[in-house]
């Protein structure tokens, strides 16, 4: 399908460096780096939840820079991007604002897309929240926002990013929300499905805070089995779905929050992984991808959705170039048209992350 008068934003990307900048994942790259073995071994030996969260590894042990982008995005239009933070791991009380201002240096004027927006990593419930803000706010004018890392799931088997569960509702976490609403900055809210109904009450207590849904909620299992016991059969796939259905149209009410049709081909939603260098066909992922699409758009509408590759987490089951077009067919499929796919594809990103027009 092609984009002839849509300038597409990448509402949600990733760029990283394991070798020079504090990763979570930066041990384990160094160590191959130094001690090659075959990618099939690292898949062998490293944690089962760690590897099928990931499908496969490789991106995470290399650099992932504008340049390694710019190839994965040379067959479609994209003119911006918004980088999400990605597991910077320095300890420092003010290391997180160091991120953005590593991503601000990168060079994405060099060819294109432009670095339109930075959401960085900090803690509402962490002492000195506020401070961490402002350097983040110093360090580039893009930032616009943060993520904190809550994702927890109740199957041990798939991977968590906290220990503890419901950290949004936490009173530490909402007591420190107030300095966003302060300094009118976003929250990216990447929560597992089963935890919509946190992300509803955030949004219930902070109405003028702007509130992004990342990978319109990630119902790990929804595809196949996934961890010790998620969605093994179509019947658990089935109470997965209709949860989170349930619970979607819930946030959906809250007129703050807007939803980002991104991440529906991570590995950890069930989708089996094609040989490596191989892409999952558009038609299997339409199949899968359009019933959430579809549920999306009648729940918010396209103006309060927005795409983003969830590159290169999401390279072991897809192209950004396929990303897009199943995207694209599944909201045409369902009515859309040029005014949608606009909305999806560049307006409501270019409102939410405040982006002028790109060259």
């Amino acid at each position: 399908m092609d984009f002839p008068n849509i300038r597409i934003i990448d509402a949600h990307m990733h760029q990283w460096d394991p070798f020079t900048t504090p990763r979570d994942f930066g041990p384990l790259a160094k160590l191959f780096r130094f001690l090659p073995l075959p990618i099939d071994m690292a898949m062998r030996l490293g944690p089962r939840r760690d590897i099928q969260f990931a499908g496969d590894p490789s991106a995470y042990l290399h650099p992932y820079l504008p340049s390694d982008y710019r190839a994965d995005a040379a067959d479609t239009p994209v003119a911006a991007v918004a980088h999400i933070e990605v597991e910077w791991a320095a300890k420092e009380p003010l290391a997180k604002a160091d991120e953005t201002a590593w991503v601000a240096r990168l060079p994405f004027d060099d060819g294109g897309p432009e670095l339109g927006a930075i959401l960085g990593s900090a803690d509402p419930a962490a002492p000195g929240f506020a401070a961490v803000l402002d350097a983040h706010l110093a360090a580039s004018p893009l930032f616009c926002g943060i993520r904190t890392m809550v994702a927890h799931h109740h199957d041990p088997a798939v991977r968590s990013f906290t220990k503890t569960e419901s950290v949004l509702t936490t009173g530490e976490f909402l007591d420190g929300f107030a300095h966003l609403a302060e300094r009118e900055l976003g929250f990216e809210a990447w929560v597992y499905s089963h935890a919509l109904p946190d992300v509803s009450a955030l949004a219930r207590r902070y109405p003028e805070v702007p509130i992004v849904l990342n990978h319109l909620g990630t119902p790990a299992g929804i595809f196949g089995a996934v961890g010790k016991r998620t969605g093994t059969n179509p019947s658990l796939r089935r109470e997965i779905f209709v949860r989170w259905r349930d619970d979607l149209a819930e946030l959906a009410s809250h007129a703050n929050v807007v939803a980002k049709v991104s991440g529906l081909m991570m590995p950890i939603l069930g989708h089996p992984v094609p040989r490596r260098g191989t892409a999952t066909p558009v038609s299997v992922l339409l199949d899968r991808v359009a019933p959430l699409v579809e549920h999306a758009l009648d729940a918010f509408g396209a103006d309060r959705l927005l795409w983003g590759s969830n590159y290169p987490v999401d390279k072991p089951i897809t192209s950004i170039a396929n990303s897009v077009r199943t995207i694209a067919e599944a909201i045409t499929g369902h009515g859309g048209g040029a005014t949608e796919l606009g909305q999806v594809f560049h307006g409501t990103a270019a409102r939410v992350y405040r982006i002028n027009s790109p060259s």
